[in-house]
């Protein structure tokens, strides 16, 4: 709970995050046992291909775990006071453990490809197509899990982006299963390997700008500065709006603070009201902290950040 305020925020009713928790939960169990049956397979098949996606998917493992934990700590009741926006964030560090995690994995599939050059590793291609049909199947139900969460938490979303590479990454092993048998060339295999690395790296560097612009609290991605001053300054009674500062918290939790500057006639309580509305309703600022004056103060000519 904020300090001398009745606001809280440390329930979850407005964190996008916990109302997905089960879905999470479900994709977990299901990419986990999947993991397990990939991983024993690429290595007796020698696919590399499938090495690669099993390694793809122990990190959606690690990743789908950290968002599970993440949505825990979010939405816990924060007891030491200490904590005056609560844990939101925590899932926005998760996201980031999911980009390190991603970016980690294409790089070793990179490396395994350049290692193999020159070798003709025996790969068992029948065992490729089976795998890769359950994984795909696999990832297509997770896909519909979290397809719905992705566009209001990004944790959800980091997670979706996984099983989405997942389930490119099964198209892939099939691919290099087909074309192995039918060409006889067990390049294909370290080739769509690669492939599958680099689309992985893709996926993790999209991922990787919007945490980042979270945690460096830049303006809500759509939202323009200019047009939420200009929308204040045109209710009744405001005269001018300065010192506006605009930032995500977490997903679908935008916040602002600003100074109003009232007329000498107008109701500050008023005008206080009426800001917060059209923050809440036309650019989704649920939680606005706002000052009322007069004219600027001191503080506001002496302090320039």
């Amino acid at each position: 709970m904020g300090h001398g305020h009745g606001h809280s925020h440390s329930a979850a009713a407005g964190h996008a995050g916990g109302r997905y928790r089960w879905r999470l939960a479900v994709t977990f169990a299901m990419v986990a046992t999947f993991l397990v049956v990939e991983l024993v397979v690429g290595l007796w098949s020698h696919s590399l291909a499938l090495i690669s996606d099993a390694g793809h998917m122990t990190a959606d493992v690690v990743a789908l775990g950290a968002a599970l934990v993440a949505t825990r700590i979010a939405t816990r009741k924060d007891t030491s006071g200490r904590r005056t926006y609560g844990s939101y964030r925590a899932e926005v560090f998760a996201s980031g453990l999911t980009v390190l995690i991603m970016l980690g994995v294409a790089v070793y599939v990179v490396v395994e490809a350049v290692g193999r050059i020159g070798a003709e590793p025996e790969v068992q291609t029948g065992a490729m197509l089976v795998v890769g049909a359950i994984g795909l199947a696999v990832n297509i139900a997770s896909m519909l899990l979290l397809r719905e969460g992705s566009t209001e938490s990004l944790n959800v979303k980091g997670a979706y982006f996984e099983v989405v590479a997942d389930a490119v990454g099964s198209v892939g092993v099939i691919l290099a299963g087909l074309l192995v048998a039918t060409t006889g060339q067990t390049w294909w295999d370290t080739g769509v390997a690669v492939a599958i690395g680099l689309f992985v790296a893709v996926r993790a560097i999209v991922l990787g700008r919007q945490v980042l612009a979270v945690l460096g609290q830049h303006v809500p991605d759509g939202m323009q500065v200019d047009q939420v001053v200009a929308d204040l300054e045109a209710l009744p009674g405001i005269e001018d709006v300065h010192d506006l500062h605009v930032w995500t918290l977490t997903s679908g939790m935008n916040v602002a603070t600003a100074h109003l500057v009232v007329a000498p006639d107008a109701d500050p309580q008023r005008v206080l009201t009426d800001a917060q509305a059209l923050l809440s309703s036309s650019h989704r600022i649920e939680h606005a902290t706002l000052q009322t004056e007069t004219a600027p103060t001191r503080q506001c000519h002496e302090v320039t950040w």
